[in-house]
């Protein structure tokens, strides 16, 4: 699948992702709400951090070949150290995924990324959905007979502070997608 997604780079639109139920393909490109709420909780979570830290809002991916899962998230904190080198970021060496909930497909960041990221090893999983103006931070990954699963769940509204592993951060003037 990797393979058919690079033969796919710049051909169609959208953003492409490989889940254990196979490809996903958000076809929108991401509305400036989306862009903008990424960007703040980016700034913000790095004004809160170490300088060996980043909230990284690029590429590459991170992958996990053994696993078939190739994911990107919106905003990935992971330490300078673990950027270097060429390919997909190791998703062991992601202290925190956060995803901006998709006006086109939120059941991908919902159900598809939220089955994922634990089985990732990524310990930390926070959501932030302009849609109702909401979000959840996930962690504690724990075994259970489907597979592993975050076992705490935060739930926060915009206008509250939320804490992503050890940074709290304040998500006062996210933007909400027009209705």
């Amino acid at each position: 699948m990797r393979k058919f997604l690079s033969s796919m780079d710049d051909t169609l639109p959208g953003k492409f992702e490989i889940t254990k139920e196979g490809i996903v393909h958000d076809m929108l490109a991401p509305v400036g709400s989306h862009e903008l709420t990424a960007s703040r909780i980016r700034k913000r979570l790095e004004k809160e951090m170490s300088e060996e830290l980043v909230a990284h809002t690029g590429r590459p991916d991170v992958e996990s070949v053994p696993e078939g899962i190739m994911r990107h998230p919106d905003v990935m904190v992971i330490a300078l150290a673990d950027m270097e080198g060429q390919g997909s970021f190791d998703p062991r060496t992601l202290i925190a995924a956060i995803e901006v909930v998709s006006q086109s497909n939120p059941e991908n960041d919902w159900v598809g990324k939220m089955r994922d990221y634990p089985l990732l090893g990524i310990p930390v999983y926070a959501i932030f959905d302009p849609r109702t103006g909401s979000g959840a931070v996930l962690s504690d990954i724990h075994p259970t007979p489907n597979g592993p699963r975050y076992a705490t769940r935060r739930d926060f509204l915009y206008g509250e502070d939320v804490t992503i592993d050890k940074w709290t951060i304040s998500t006062e003037s996210l933007p909400r997608y027009d209705a």
